[in-house]
């Protein structure tokens, strides 16, 4: 059965609404976990949080590279005791879309992966795949335990309700990309179920521009069985809790991640190079760029 959502609504431009409930995109798991299998999952979980915590309380003293690659072990790990295994392949650029011009690009700046949201799994997923720093949002303040681990990480905080600190959120991650860091970035601004996206906000991009920086594209797709699963997601009037829930409970649970090449070129401005990022991943998602129908 094929769900069709409603266009999607927005609270301000850059905190937009998606059409996605559990109750319409979630179905059962194919394969359920039993009880033993789901309570040793959260079990572990809660030992590798705390694990997590510890360290966040010594990562100041670490250097950037050393906390990257330390976040991305505990990543990795994590994933695994919720029973979520990782799978990265590489993608090709669609036909229309462009390498980064070399001289648009400095050899020492990092680079702003981009990636569809679909789940609060989503930072694990490419902290897991990559070192790099994740730009996170500010609610998580209201969370004590996964605030203290993301600022940990060396995490960029945005509030996307207050749009006058914008610009300074975007000079910080224009920083670290000039730095050589690679900042992780989720420019649809909310979290949808997966079976489709929502467009991409263009404003972080302006970090990329302004320190010459190459935008690598990510698809992130959930699977059971090889079939596109929506337990994931945390969308909607959905719960932590039941998110986290729903995934300890899925047998076979695989996270797959397509890595792009660069996209845009020379005289990009914001605007268009989200365009072509939003299109790219798109593709990984099964779905045909706007501008690319045959």
């Amino acid at each position: 059965m094929t769900i069709t959502a409603p266009p999607m609504r927005s609270l301000t431009p850059w905190l937009p609404l998606a059409p996605c409930e559990p109750v319409t995109c979630v179905a059962p798991a194919r394969r359920p976990a039993g009880v033993v299998r789901q309570t040793a999952r959260l079990t572990g979980a809660v030992l590798v949080l705390l694990a997590g915590l510890v360290f966040a309380m010594f990562a100041r003293r670490l250097s950037p590279d050393t906390l990257s690659r330390i976040t991305m072990a505990w990543s990795r790990l994590l994933l695994r005791t919720l029973g979520v295994k990782v799978s990265v392949s590489r993608g090709f650029s669609f036909v229309g879309g462009s390498a980064v011009a070399a001289k648009a690009v400095s050899g020492e700046a990092g680079s702003l992966m981009v990636a569809n949201h679909i789940s609060w799994l989503d930072p694990l997923v490419m902290a897991a795949v990559m070192p790099a720093r994740l730009l996170a949002k500010s609610e998580i303040a209201a969370w004590p335990l996964i605030r203290t681990l993301v600022a940990g990480s060396g995490a960029i905080f945005i509030d996307r309700e207050r749009l006058s600190l914008l610009p300074g959120t975007v000079g910080e991650v224009t920083g670290a990309l000039r730095a050589g860091d690679t900042v992780i970035a989720f420019p649809e601004g909310t979290t949808w179920c997966g079976q489709s996206m929502g467009g991409f906000r263009p404003a972080m991009f302006q970090a990329a521009i302004d320190a010459g920086a190459a935008v690598r594209p990510a698809t992130i797709r959930y699977t059971e069985d090889e079939t596109t699963s929506a337990r994931p997601s945390y969308v909607g009037g959905d719960s932590l809790v039941g998110s986290i829930t729903r995934v300890a409970s899925t047998k076979h649970m695989i996270a797959e991640v397509t890595l792009f090449p660069p996209v845009g070129g020379a005289g990009q401005t914001r605007r268009s190079l989200a365009g072509v990022a939003e299109a790219q991943v798109r593709t990984g998602l099964g779905r045909t760029p706007a501008g690319l129908h045959s």
